[in-house]
């Protein structure tokens, strides 16, 4: 890990260098019109985020489309990240971890993205339909030829990155540098399976989903509807909402919130911390949908915790 100066610290996904905090760009042209997206990335490249997250299926492209546009010449001072082999709304032939869907799905994105390489190419969900070893095949000619720079899963159990990383090696491939799956204090799970599995390979983990949809910000109180405006409160059916924000849920978040005013922090900026100070983490990835955010993301990545509280925070997490 490095920092550079008195700015957001930096760590490895392979050969990339990234910012412990990175930007979720799923909600970049849906929620995010063009011009809440330039505020946000304006104020993500201003305060030393560096990494951006995306995927072909966000926004049905629009995401790659804002963020390329947007960029536009300070593309080379951040590492761009994208997705495919989603087949969530593809028509059919489109989609999974094929060679030749593959082939045309990286065209497209670099194409929208306006780059001529990808910083780092992730398999977005696992293709029970092709071997592992044509689709790491694939990718690393895209690796070979220039336009991919490292490549990367996610949604993977720990079997999976075992079965990759032998592939690679045995077939002499480029192997995956980063895994991205979901971990936050209210989902600690990984921690026993997929992160031990990453960190044997030497592989980077990118958690997903830190606030645990906004759960883990604070907004919702016990014995309170979720306020409007909120997703819970918005759109989520109140019989799933009594099960997320369950007393278990509720005991825990107090807990969490007591342990981070002890240090004079948020709750949010706890769930933050825990992440980074995970040694298998590289960056964590938090989707915005103002510069505010942005700004409480970055602040949180400031707090270094004390090896005590880590394992406070883990032990509440786990129980």
């Amino acid at each position: 890990m490095t920092t550079k100066g008195a700015g957001m610290r930096t760590r490895q996904i392979g050969s990339l260098e990234v910012s412990v905090v990175g930007l979720g760009c799923n909600q970049l042209g849906t929620t995010c019109d063009e011009a809440r997206t330039a505020a946000i990335l304006d104020t993500a490249i201003e305060h030393g985020v560096t990494f951006f997250d995306t995927a072909d299926e966000y926004g049905a492209g629009a995401s790659e489309e804002l963020l390329g546009r947007l960029l536009g010449r300070r593309r080379d001072d951040v590492v761009i990240a994208t997705k495919f082999g989603s087949t969530y709304g593809a028509a059919p032939g489109e989609g999974g971890a094929g060679p030749r869907w593959i082939a045309t799905a990286v065209e497209a994105s670099l194409r929208r993205l306006r780059t001529d390489h990808i910083d780092l190419y992730q398999l977005h969900f696992p293709d029970p339909t092709v071997p592992i070893e044509e689709t790491l095949g694939a990718l690393d000619a895209l690796v070979q030829a220039g336009k991919v720079r490292e490549i990367g899963c996610a949604n993977v159990s720990a079997a999976q990155i075992d079965e990759a990383a032998s592939v690679a090696e045995s077939h002499g491939l480029r192997p995956f540098a980063s895994v991205q799956n979901r971990l936050n204090l209210l989902r600690p799970q990984a921690l026993g399976d997929t992160v031990p599995a990453a960190t044997a390979h030497g592989m980077a983990f990118l958690p997903f989903f830190p606030l645990a949809s906004g759960v883990l910000t604070g907004k919702y109180r016990r014995g309170q509807p979720p306020p409007e405006g909120t997703r819970l409160g918005d759109h989520v059916a109140p019989d799933v909402v009594g099960k997320i924000l369950s007393d278990r849920t509720h005991d825990r978040l107090d807990a969490f919130g007591k342990l981070a005013r002890q240090d004079g922090h948020t709750l949010l900026e706890l769930a933050i911390a825990w992440l980074v100070a995970q040694p298998a983490v590289a960056s964590v990835i938090a989707g915005v949908t103002s510069p505010a955010q942005v700004l409480s993301n970055v602040a949180a990545a400031d707090w270094v915790l004390s090896e005590a509280a880590v394992t406070e925070a883990t032990a509440i997490a786990t129980s």
